[in-house]
């Protein structure tokens, strides 16, 4: 897939783009309470391929005919992104897999003992057998084959090496390491990460939870140990605390590691909107990226330096994804946001009058626990216009007509 859907002046073109396999549809849904219908399944798969996602993990085929038509779909529909249907490994999953079209299959084997003994009372001689007879079979079904560890961060790491190694030789062409309940740090898990591809050198790709609200940390340390496949999913879906956010990952590969990247920063706020409606769970305003008051200021001393240098205290332009910032006039606004407002609004005012509106900012904001429109700054410029002025009906009049301006929301 070209590099070429989106350029940043900051990439340099000799390092290859971190590939994305998304996997709203299947992790994402997982959520409880989440379903999506058909037609959310494949808006939602089509989205992300216009986002220029590399891969989408379109659902679970085990679950059943209904299931496995509506990946057949998104198979049909998606022109650009691979599609994988996630399987335990399990052939009866495998043929449910094959029975809905994918050209891939992401078999999942647990690999720490506590998974195992737990939760199906086996031992790693089972999965070390289980997961070479389901690759074998797979494959034997023309099937792109990549391979999961699940809670690999408590499995014991010489185990996953070992078994990662054998199912290399079998034709896996990725595997995905998975940090299942969060419980990953970036600095370890970048020197475990390092060692393990020194070991099995190749494609992984990591899968981070959120419990310590480290997945985006996680997932970031892994691409620095070497990793070239990154999951995730939109706005971080998924069980508990989530998953690592696509949006997220992007911009810090973009911003912080430097790294072409292949994805469109403009999609990811209206695919957010796009998957919050369909998973009925609304996006936080101050979600990272796609919240929609990520861009806001108020507090004076950042107003001051946005309006010097927006550079200041935005990390990155808000146009690169799709937003505009805003000044807000609230508690925290000082002169300069509140000249600015005016300015802005049409409002002319003195400058003997700022210091008293401001302070009506300040008293109001902490009324109505909201910021002030336009309009409401308005009547306060008018309120200290009309302490000012003496009562003759002329020099009212005058002023009142002197802050009166055009219309519209400040906010």
């Amino acid at each position: 897939m070209s590099s070429g859907r989106s350029s940043h002046p900051r990439e340099p073109q000799s390092a290859p783009p971190v590939r994305f396999c998304d996997t709203t549809l299947r992790d994402g849904e997982q959520t409880p309470g989440v379903a999506f219908t058909a037609q959310e399944k494949i808006a939602i798969a089509l989205a992300l391929d216009a986002a220029g996602v590399h891969q989408i993990e379109a659902g679970i085929p085990a679950m059943g005919p209904g299931e496995v038509e509506v990946i057949r779909r998104i198979v049909d529909l998606v022109p650009r992104a691979g599609i994988v249907a996630w399987c335990r490994a399990d052939r009866r999953d495998i043929d449910a897999a094959v029975a809905s079209g994918v050209p891939a299959a992401h078999l999942t084997i647990p690999a720490s003992d506590l998974h195992l003994r737990t939760k199906l009372g086996k031992d790693r001689a089972w999965a070390r057998a289980r997961a070479r007879d389901c690759v074998a079979a797979a494959v034997d079904h023309g099937l792109r084959v990549s391979v999961g560890f699940e809670d690999a961060s408590r499995a014991d790491d010489a185990f996953v090496t070992d078994l990662a190694g054998e199912l290399r030789e079998l034709g896996v062409i990725r595997f995905r390491w998975a940090d299942t309940v969060g419980v990953a740090n970036p600095i370890d898990l970048h020197t475990r990460l390092r060692a393990l591809l020194a070991a099995v050198p190749g494609d992984w790709e990591i899968h981070a939870h959120d419990d310590f609200g480290l997945a985006t940390a996680n997932t970031i340390a892994a691409v620095q140990a070497g990793f070239t496949w990154v999951s995730t999913t939109v706005a971080g879906l998924g069980e508990r605390a989530g998953n690592a956010p696509m949006e997220e990952v992007a911009m810090a590969l973009r911003h912080l590691l430097r790294l072409p990247l292949d994805l469109d920063p403009a999609a990811f706020r209206p695919l957010a909107r796009l998957v919050a409606d369909a998973a009925r769970r609304p996006v936080p305003a101050g979600k990272a990226v796609v919240g929609e008051a990520v861009f806001d200021h108020e507090s004076g001393i950042h107003v001051h330096g946005v309006l010097r240098a927006p550079a200041t205290y935005e990390p990155f332009d808000p146009a690169e994804v799709g937003a505009s910032r805003r000044l807000v006039l609230g508690k925290h606004s000082g002169r300069a946001a509140v000249r600015h407002a005016m300015d802005r609004d049409g409002i002319d005012a003195p400058d003997e009058d700022l210091e008293p509106i401001v302070g009506l900012v300040r008293d109001h904001a902490t009324a109505h626990k909201q910021p002030l429109s336009s309009e409401e700054l308005r009547a306060l410029a008018r309120r200290v216009a009309t302490q000012r002025v003496t009562p003759a009906g002329s020099a009212t009049s005058t002023v009142r007509e002197t802050v009166t301006g055009p219309g519209g929301s400040w906010r």
